[in-house]
């Protein structure tokens, strides 16, 4: 593989480089020639976890965040990834953009109408009516917990272990590193490599997927638009331009081209946010924003702890209820992207305390996240009605997003934005927002990647770095040419399971953190200083 890998011109790994791309291949080769088979084994185990182990995912993401918070706050916070007089390598306002954009602004553009007006029309919890003014409050305050703390905890997590390890004890910047305090020197060998080709197939298989589906969502609007038909060939060609924009911006790296396509990206999206709250019901949305912080903040450590325990009790029957369709399967997708999401954060902080760090990816992110959904899911309800007074008075624009919803949820923004001045010129900007977010979530995707191949921060040569974007493109180009929604349904079960390992070994990188943090020597003189990596497994 060695002498394969210098013919190549590649600065790599190959065992890790190799066998990830092989398994891919032959993995996508399966999954293609029997979906439906594979999609139902998978699913039948997606159901048996949500069933059965959906406590779990909901205590631990719930832990992970008490965990953070007190890392933050605790004499830890003050040290610094990286050595002690390390600078950040980026602003502010670079830094919160680059993490946004590169995690979840792509589900804030697909879910911001279709999540809250989905929980709007089928209320979670019993007794509850549907569009009721408590089904508006339940709905937003779940949309919320869905993609605010608990989310970025599922991504900070994983990340402050990377930057931990891999800054403060110059460790290869590889996903079996932050095991080094549990398994030592074996994260050179079989085991540790074995991790880091499980982290990179997560990666892959969910972006993959993430871009199938976002390319939903683009041709919808393309649909709306333009009339044009909603076809494979259609798709295929947007994930080419996708995947051509985030090549571009691979070659150019990190500074260049993510950075620089980030920020554009939320620039647009806040003015789209702006345009939203300034043509609508402005002083509804005001008061709707600053009431959404107080829901968020009396709902969410119920919610935290909220596992639908009764739901085999309802009048509808079943063992897992609408929590195991709904939060369960949000928590075992998102681990997937951990990995991924979790050492591109640890590369852009860099320099940062750890109580910089927890603070900012933590809250930022969250607070635009609830902002961004006050403002776009009140004004879906309103659009939709909310009440059955207001509703009765409407007529026939009564429900007229649920109904979107329910036909097609891709759709569903570009119908919200039928109600606003300037329709199509705005249903146009979102087009152009999505594919963006998509085009930085593959291109950052791409460079973590690579970074996990070749275990160095430093990028590598710019065909390996564009073997890993192209390769996600084609995974989502090939699923929808030739296994269409089967293999993309198929695919989104498989990751689904997956996520319960991953979940698992992020569980304990939770442990191995603290072994790591429980090793530095604090004094008046020096803050956290860090021992050597060989004392971190000097009592294993």
């Amino acid at each position: 593989m060695d002498a394969l890998a210098r013919k190549l011109g590649l600065k790599t790994d190959p065992i890790i480089f190799f066998t990830s791309a092989g398994i891919m291949i032959l993995f996508l080769v399966v999954l293609l020639i029997a979906p439906e088979p594979i999609g139902a084994a998978f699913g039948a185990g997606r159901e048996w976890i949500v069933t059965n182990l959906g406590w779990f995912f909901i205590l631990g993401v719930t832990s992970w965040v008490a965990f953070l918070l007190w890392v933050a706050i605790s004499r830890f916070g003050a040290i610094r990834l990286g050595g002690n007089d390390a600078k950040p390598a980026y602003g502010n306002i670079s830094w919160f953009t680059m993490l946004f954009a590169g995690g979840i602004g792509t589900v804030l553009m697909f879910w911001g109408v279709a999540e809250p007006i989905s929980h709007f029309a089928t209320p979670p919890r019993a007794g509850v009516d549907p569009f009721s003014v408590e089904a508006a409050d339940d709905a937003m305050s779940f949309s919320i917990y869905h993609l605010g703390l608990h989310t970025w905890a599922i991504f900070a997590m994983p990340g402050l272990a990377f930057a931990y390890f891999i800054y403060r004890y110059k460790l290869p910047m590889r996903f079996s590193s932050v095991f080094y305090p549990l398994i030592g020197d074996r994260i050179y060998g079989p085991l540790g490599k074995s991790l880091d080709i499980f982290a990179i197939l997560g990666t892959l298989f969910g972006v993959g997927v993430s871009v199938g589906l976002g390319t939903q969502q683009i041709n919808a609007g393309l649909t709306e638009l333009f009339g044009v038909p909603d076809a494979v060939i259609t798709k295929v060609i947007i994930i080419t331009v996708l995947t051509a924009v985030a090549v571009g911006s691979i070659v150019a790296g990190l500074d260049s081209g993510v950075k620089r396509l980030s920020n554009i990206n939320i620039a647009m999206a806040v003015g789209l946010m702006i345009f939203v709250l300034f043509t609508g019901s402005t002083v509804f949305l005001f008061r709707a924003v600053v009431e959404t912080f107080g829901l968020y903040i009396t709902n969410l450590l119920p919610m935290a702890f909220w596992n639908d325990t009764l739901a085999s009790y309802s009048s509808e029957g079943g063992t897992w209820g609408w929590q195991g369709s709904w939060t369960v399967f949000y928590w075992a997708w998102t681990v997937t992207w951990s990995p991924f999401i979790g050492i591109f954060v640890a590369r852009i902080s860099r320099g940062r305390t750890i109580r910089e760090f927890v603070f900012g990816v933590l809250f930022a992110p969250s607070i635009f996240t609830l902002v961004w959904f006050a403002i776009f899911g009140w004004s879906a309800m309103e659009i939709d009605g909310i009440g059955s007074e207001a509703r009765e008075a409407m007529g026939s624009q009564a429900g007229i997003l649920s109904d979107a919803v329910g036909e097609s949820i891709p759709l569903a923004m570009f119908t919200f934005f039928e109600s606003f001045p300037g329709a199509t010129l705005v249903q146009g900007l979102a087009v152009v927002i999505v594919a963006i977010f998509f085009a930085t979530s593959s291109d950052s995707a791409s460079l973590v990647v690579d970074m996990l191949c070749t275990g160095s921060e430093d990028p590598g040569p710019w065909h390996q770095r564009v073997f890993w974007g192209v390769s996600e493109g084609m995974l989502a180009a090939m699923l929808i040419v030739l296994a269409g929604d089967a293999g993309l349904t198929a695919l989104q079960e498989v990751i689904t399971v997956v996520g319960l390992p991953m979940f698992i070994l992020v569980f304990i990188m939770m442990f191995a953190l603290y072994r790591g943090l429980s090793h530095e020597e604090f004094s008046e003189v020096k803050v956290g200083s860090p021992p050597k990596p060989e004392e971190l497994t000097q009592d294993s």
